[in-house]
């Protein structure tokens, strides 16, 4: 019995789709690229990546890890790591300036590619909905700027750090690897 080529073709792409993973709910959101007008779905654009997000500010003693985080980007991504940048000023005026501003200071001053986006609330009780989800998923809201949290190929919260946890500290390399 020979089958049209589209129902061939039909056939193929229902198995793709049922051999990808779901989103997961943690991700599934979409957020808008700092300075732009371009908006992402976290999980699509993500899917099967190890995740790392940090909530970042450009005027905080912290404000050096860029450059950690930067350079875990650049050491991981052909493994599968990405790193995503959400600015926020929820913590002693610490990231004061507009989108472009941020965008800029990232670039110029720490050559950041990793992706950024939208400056966002982190506090509890305003804080943006991946922010939200990171709770409920049992991690803490950010305490201050450069909270990180650790997301697994799957969307899978799997730890939190505290901004005093440097990119390059031991614990959290030798998670990222694992995960890799």
């Amino acid at each position: 019995m020979r089958l049209p080529l589209f129902a061939l073709g039909l056939a193929a792409a229902t198995q793709v789709a049922a051999e990808s993973p779901a989103c997961s709910s943690l991700l599934d959101l979409e957020v808008r690229r700092l300075a732009g007008d371009e908006r992402v779905n976290l999980c699509e654009a993500y899917q099967g990546k190890v995740i790392l997000v940090v909530n970042t500010a450009s005027k905080c003693g912290f404000t050096p890890q860029y450059e950690g985080l930067e350079a875990l980007y650049r050491d991981y991504a052909d493994r599968g790591l990405v790193v995503l940048g959400f600015p926020s000023n929820d913590f002693a005026n610490q990231e004061p300036g507009d989108e472009a501003e941020i965008r800029d200071f990232c670039r110029l001053t720490y050559s950041v590619e990793f992706p950024m986006f939208e400056k966002v609330s982190v506090k509890r009780g305003r804080a943006a909905p991946l922010f939200e989800r990171l709770a409920a998923a049992g991690a803490p809201y950010p305490k201050w700027n450069f909270y990180k949290y650790l997301i697994d190929r799957e969307g899978n919260l799997v730890e939190s750090y505290s901004s005093v946890t440097k990119p390059q500290s031991g614990r959290l390399v030798r998670a990222i690897e694992r995960l890799l």
